[in-house]
């Protein structure tokens, strides 16, 4: 899917590149629904997602992205790190522990800047690519009380607070993350635009007790206000 994604930004890119719009404002701000997925830990978010824009030039932009996502997720044993895993299976038997699923609530926010290469195929419409660069922070809360093996689940759960591989049961983790992004921008007037922004990231959040890192696709889309003096080239 990340390669169709890429695939299908550089034809359209290469397609627009010298088409022309009759007004480029100097500023962008945009806020929209944002919503975040991550297979890998059986979590889906919803939130918000706020950009600010400079237009260097009408092909160049540089800005910035904050976003915050709620949602809820499931952590099971296969997630965790080989050691502590293979210490559930002994202590479980290896279809108790492999069966184990215990949910979790997330908290995420995420933090970048960078550029924008913009490509104007229709006046009313533009089109944009960049990287994904940036930090991001979660908190999550574990809730072995609503497990599918709530004793288990709850013995599990201490156990890794008393070993120190978990220090509560409300860890969080700040890290970095990096991808790709683009989308489409139709202006609905001069001043207001409508964006949808996706991006395809590779986050390495909790890496104490998570076996891999996780892959996640955020979609946004919303409104944007373009205004300031009109970038000529």
């Amino acid at each position: 899917m990340k390669k169709l994604f890429v695939v299908v930004l550089l034809l359209m890119l290469s397609a627009c590149a010298f088409a022309q719009k009759d007004y480029v404002g100097r500023y962008d701000v945009y806020t929209g629904y944002t919503y975040l997925g991550s297979p890998d830990m059986n979590l889906t978010q919803r939130g918000l997602n706020v950009q600010a824009g400079l237009n260097l030039r009408r092909w160049l932009a540089f800005g910035v992205d904050y976003s915050v996502e709620f949602g809820r997720g499931t952590l099971t044993a296969a997630k965790l790190k080989p050691a502590l895993h293979q210490e559930l299976v002994t202590l479980l038997g290896e279809t108790t522990a492999n069966s184990l699923a215990v949910p979790f609530d997330a908290t995420t926010q995420t933090f970048a800047a960078g550029p924008n290469i913009v490509f104007h195929p229709r006046k009313r419409l533009a089109a944009f690519v960049h990287p994904s660069i940036g930090a991001i922070h979660e908190n999550i809360t574990i809730d072995p009380l609503d497990s599918n093996y709530v004793p288990i689940a709850v013995g599990v759960v201490t156990q890794l607070e008393a070993q120190g591989t978990i220090k509560t049961t409300k860890p969080n983790d700040t890290t970095y993350f990096y991808g790709l992004g683009g989308g489409f921008e139709y202006a609905a007037t001069k001043h207001v635009h409508i964006r949808t922004d996706i991006e395809f990231v590779h986050v390495f959040l909790y890496e104490s007790l998570l076996a891999n890192s996780r892959n996640s696709v955020r979609v946004s889309i919303g409104p944007t206000f373009n205004f300031g003096k009109n970038v000529s080239r």
